[in-house]
């Protein structure tokens, strides 16, 4: 195998990644993941507020990845590798940005863009009364969801989601979420 972990390495500091993962997502490891970032997040000299803002949509985009990674019966190696996941983040002179990417059914693809178009569409006004339809429309998803996660994020962001689906074959498509937290303000 011709593997060059420096290479990895340099493009990962250079990237300014705080922390990444590649695997299936599983309830232990989201835990230990949160536990992790929030002693990092301790150790920068950020405002409170700051840091409480990267660690809730932290937990909203792990959550998307734990509960909306699409169900497959593994196989063989194709769909053995759909039930994983990939998530980084990263921080800039600006910016934390975390991305995550999962396969998802090309199916899918249709009414999820849907949905991130619409959030991307609305202003922080619209994107409140959303939130509140959502939390008291009492109506869940089949993954226990109500449809909160991705406008909760622009909501507390106040930034437009990232995204991306990159075509596999027929069946599956890998799709990727970037999501800019600000940690630098003008003030």
């Amino acid at each position: 195998m011709d593997l060059d972990i420096f290479g990895f390495y340099d493009k990962m500091e250079e990237s300014n990644i705080l922390l990444s993962f590649k695997g299936e997502i599983t309830s232990d490891l989201l835990t230990s993941i949160l536990q992790i970032m929030e002693s990092k997040l301790e150790n920068f000299e950020e405002r409170s507020r700051t840091k409480k803002k990267v660690y809730n949509v932290l937990v909203e985009c792990l959550q998307n990845l734990y509960h909306h990674v699409d169900e497959v019966t593994p196989v063989d190696d194709k769909t053995k590798r759909a039930r994983t996941a990939i998530f980084m983040i990263g921080k800039d002179d600006e910016n934390y940005n975390i991305m995550t990417g999962n396969y998802i059914l090309s199916e899918n693809i249709e009414p999820l863009t849907a949905k991130m178009d619409r959030v991307n569409s609305m202003t922080v006004d619209q994107l409140k009364v959303l939130y509140k339809e959502i939390l008291n429309n009492d109506q869940f998803s089949s993954k226990g969801g109500g449809g909160l996660g991705l406008v909760d994020i622009a909501r507390r962001t106040g930034q437009k989601l990232g995204y991306n689906f990159k075509a596999i074959d027929e069946e599956y498509a890998f799709f990727s979420l970037e999501i800019r937290v600000r940690h630098k303000f003008d003030d």
